[in-house]
């Protein structure tokens, strides 16, 4: 339930209003749209007299949230959510930028990368540590070893990261190298890993689950916001469908729908969402004009020698062409680079 307040109400009527809802059980999440104070009821409503509740000094109204995800929803919060990391502000009028190899391989690779994407226009480097990976045989990632080289070779250009958290028991580790959390289509619907990084006072960015609807993922979203981080980003990556041609069936029907939904930023992830080097530029392109916050891209300088996703990866040269057109479909969109 959203409990609306009188405009100008007092901090001390907020907080009091906040501890009854409290007491019935409810946990009460609070945002501000408009000067006005938006107090969210999240549990067992049933228990709770409304009409009472209207009733209280310094409530304007009551209105029920329809939507099964709550917090996430615009009716709880109408106006988008802006993330600040490092110089980008995701969600914002700035597009965010991520790039980098799907797996961090060592310093030479990671600090060429960084350097390229750097150069071009990225702002965030992406990059794996910890790499879920369909077989057990393949190149699973360099550890925290890995994650310390990325920190380094980001440092290195001005850069902030953002890396995979694959486990509940990796988040401390993974929190102090990156500055955002990534979950990861595999994890979407892992509880306990999202309410582990529901805890973290750092943003995560939550990838759509392989064939998970756009209600199954902004419940998971909604499993992260209702432990107290507000901080998440959405990314679109592709759903399997019976489609074969492409690795995934990128879904840019999600980004229009899910910005009416929720007032939580998403990007989208063209790599994921065509597995084939040559369709990740259109799809991204795509993906800004239908109204995307940003790109999280896969580079690598020489990927035919990649030990994971080298088949769809930019080349450094493509990825800067790529921005370079970026840069003029956002200015007819009214975003920038």
């Amino acid at each position: 339930m959203l409990v609306l307040l009188e405009p100008g109400a007092s901090e001390a009527a907020a907080n009091d209003i906040a501890a009854r809802l409290r007491m019935f059980g409810l946990s009460v999440h609070r945002t501000e749209c408009d000067g006005q104070t938006r107090l969210g009821a999240v549990g067992d409503i049933t228990t709770v007299d409304w009409d009472a509740v209207r009733r209280w000094p310094g409530v304007a109204d009551t209105r029920r949230i329809p939507a099964p995800f709550k917090l996430v929803s615009r009716a709880f919060r109408p106006r988008d959510t802006v993330i600040t990391v490092g110089r980008c502000a995701i969600g914002s009028e700035q597009l965010a930028l991520m790039a980098g190899p799907c797996s961090v391989e060592g310093e030479a690779q990671a600090f060429a990368i960084a350097e390229a994407v750097a150069r071009a226009g990225a702002t965030i480097m992406r990059g794996g540590a910890y790499k879920p990976r369909t077989s057990p045989y393949s190149f699973q990632g360099l550890g925290e070893e890995g994650l310390k080289i990325l920190r380094r070779a980001a440092d290195a250009f001005g850069l902030a990261v953002v890396t995979e958290v694959m486990d509940s028991q990796q988040v401390p580790l993974i929190a102090r190298y990156a500055d955002i959390l990534q979950v990861g289509a595999r994890n979407m619907q892992n509880f306990a890993l999202l309410h582990e990084v529901g805890h973290v006072e750092k943003p995560v960015l939550l990838k759509r689950g392989l064939a998970s609807t756009i209600e199954e993922w902004l419940m998971s979203a909604e499993h992260i916001v209702s432990q107290g981080n507000r901080q998440v980003i959405l990314c679109e990556r592709g759903i399997r469908t019976f489609e074969t041609y492409t690795r995934n069936t990128l879904d840019l029907n999600a980004i229009p729908v899910v910005k009416e939904l929720s007032h939580l930023p998403v990007i989208v992830d063209p790599s994921h969402g065509t597995g084939i080097r040559d369709k990740v530029a259109p799809m991204a392109r795509a993906a800004i004009a239908a109204g995307a916050d940003g790109l999280i891209v896969e580079v690598h300088h020489d990927p035919d020698h990649a030990l994971s996703d080298g088949a769809q990866s930019l080349y450094p040269a493509q990825y800067r062409e790529l921005v370079d057109q970026i840069r003029t479909i956002a200015a007819v969109v009214g975003r920038r680079v």
